[in-house]
């Protein structure tokens, strides 16, 4: 600032003849100081008032994300008309606007089911309807009002069977998810890699477990059931399946 009032005395001051360079270049030093001083107060008052201006609020946040569980129907399985439950069959149940009794579990090997508040339920030897009213029953005989139920299949029990004799890989299989209640005797033949170069499959016999517990044994034609189109012989679980040796 002692610099500029220098400046404007020089600049002031009467100029000789002799002097007039002197007085052109201190009035260009005013004129250059001048801008400064007022580029300089310019910035400084941009300064202040972006300081005292409040930070804008952000955007609003996009809506959270629901932590609601995905309906236990989606990943239910379309069972067979009737189909009975059996042990080690996996079920979902839901009710209706009561997430906190959501199952989604197997039945253990008694045929029962652990659900919330009710504890164990046997649900084995039930359609999925009368499994429905079941739990529905039993909910709304102690805390629910009307509740809305739904029990679905969600995983077949694995169901076995079993190849031997003159197959190309003897051994247990699983019924197919599709089949959870038999398979036909040329696919399971099929599934244990089709009969061996001195296999019969005119000769087959099946081992199965009858109602009163015993063994009974069946012969089957393959041979015969192949030139009728296949079909006609259902596999069961538990079956074992025994393909004899062509005698020459």
């Amino acid at each position: 600032m002692h610099s500029v009032s220098r400046t404007i005395r020089s600049a002031s001051a009467p100029c000789s003849h002799s002097s007039r360079r002197n007085c052109a270049r201190a009035w260009s030093q005013l004129l250059l100081l001048t801008l400064a001083a007022l580029l300089f107060a310019a910035t400084s008052s941009a300064q202040i008032v972006s300081t005292n201006q409040s930070p804008q609020p952000e955007a609003a946040a996009a809506s959270p994300p629901t932590n609601a569980a995905p309906s236990l129907s989606s990943v239910a399985i379309s069972a067979p008309s009737g189909y009975v439950l059996q042990p080690n069959d996996q079920v979902a149940v839901e009710v209706f606007g009561e997430d906190d009794l959501r199952t989604n579990g197997r039945l253990n090997a008694e045929g029962n089911l652990s659900l919330p508040l009710l504890g164990s339920v046997r649900l084995s030897g039930l359609s999925l309807s009368q499994a429905t009213s079941r739990v529905t029953e039993l909910y709304g005989r102690d805390y629910l009002v009307s509740p809305k139920v739904n029990v679905m299949l969600v995983g077949y029990a694995k169901r076995r069977f079993t190849v031997l004799g003159q197959v190309n890989r003897p051994g247990s299989y699983e019924m197919p998810e599709g089949s959870p209640g038999g398979v036909d005797l040329l696919e399971a033949i099929a599934m244990a890699g089709g009969y061996t170069r001195i296999a019969a499959p005119e000769r087959i016999s099946i081992r199965r477990q009858n109602t009163s517990g015993g063994d009974q044994i069946i012969k089957v034609d393959a041979k015969r059931l192949t030139r009728k189109g296949g079909g006609g012989f259902i596999v069961q679980p538990g079956d074992t399946v025994t393909v004899a040796e062509s005698i020459f």
